[in-house]
């Protein structure tokens, strides 16, 4: 997974998903690729262990099942970007003075704009500081 943007890169990702529990492993930890694969053994799990995550199979998915998993992964995890581009990062009137516009102000600085709102014309419309301010985050982060 990449650490900065949380988008599944590896097949590790996938094995993570598959199934709970120390399953699986690496031959050579440096290198982290198919052939490298290692399933563990169930038999060597801990009486605790099996009763918690079950006895798993000592088949290795095939490269091919991973990469396809993965793909459809990152397609998924693609397919919501706008969402996290939405809601993540620094929030508020300091995304604004930035330019950004990508980021919803905090919930009491909306909040504080509904009220402001209602206290000055008496009604929400779309020509208010709340609508527009988030219009403007849904526009600059559109859904696919």
């Amino acid at each position: 997974m990449d650490w900065k943007t949380k988008r599944p890169d590896h097949i590790e990702d996938v094995l993570i998903r598959l199934r709970s529990g120390h399953w699986f492993g690496w031959s050579d930890t440096k290198n982290r690729v198919y052939e490298n694969l290692i399933i563990r053994d169930p038999e060597a799990q801990t009486p605790e262990n099996k009763a918690y995550h079950g006895i798993w199979s000592t088949e290795k998915p095939t490269q091919e099942f991973l990469e396809s998993e993965l793909q459809r992964m990152q397609e998924e995890f693609d397919g919501n970007k706008y969402k996290i581009n939405r809601i993540e990062g620094v929030s508020g009137s300091y995304a604004a003075s930035q330019g950004t516009g990508s980021i919803y102000p905090s919930t009491g600085e909306q909040l504080d704009m509904l009220f402001h709102e209602l206290e000055t014309s008496g009604s929400l419309t779309i020509s208010g500081s709340w609508f527009n301010t988030v219009k403007a985050v849904k526009d600059a982060n559109p859904k696919p």
